[in-house]
């Protein structure tokens, strides 16, 4: 699959928030859990981690809405006001440092495939899983997972202050 070199242009919806992210992303992961299932509607949430510094607005003006998490720490889904689609959100693990972009908000979603699929003993039993791509039970090492030069970069990020 080729890949967009940045930026790359996404939104929301009805078309009121418009965004770029100026480089790729730190890494991609699918998450298959029930909490992700039940916030998305869907059979998992598909996110792609970028620095925040990294993301442009382009036109309009996304509303945080503060909300629980399964860690029990919360996150912030950052949504369109009209049409309230979920654009990016903030957990309380990786900090406002890093926007966790859904990516069926972008303009070509297909040139974000996932890095890896996570906590897949709650995926869907229909869910097939593609060969050569990692998949875990529960979360993974992003030590071990990550890519050198996505972890380098994570760490530039943390000791910027």
């Amino acid at each position: 699959m080729e890949q967009s070199n940045p930026p790359i242009e996404g939104g929301c919806t009805c078309g009121e928030i418009r965004y770029s992210i100026t480089d790729r992303p730190l890494f991609t992961h699918c998450c298959h859990c029930r909490w992700c299932q039940r916030e998305s509607g869907s059979a998992f949430a598909l996110n792609a981690m970028i620095e925040a510094d990294k993301v442009k607005l382009l036109q309009g003006e996304p509303k945080p809405i503060p909300l629980p998490s399964n860690s029990g720490r919360g996150q912030t889904m950052w949504r369109c006001p009209t049409c309230q689609v979920n654009l990016w959100s903030h957990y309380a693990g990786a900090g406002t440092k890093v926007n966790f972009i859904r990516v069926g908000t972008l303009d070509d979603p297909d040139q974000m495939p996932p890095d890896i699929h996570i906590y897949t003993t709650s995926k869907q039993p229909w869910v097939i899983l593609p060969e050569g791509i990692p998949h875990k039970k529960a979360y993974y090492d992003r030590k071990q997972d990550w890519p050198e030069a996505s972890l380098k970069r994570l760490v530039a990020l943390h000791n910027r202050g």
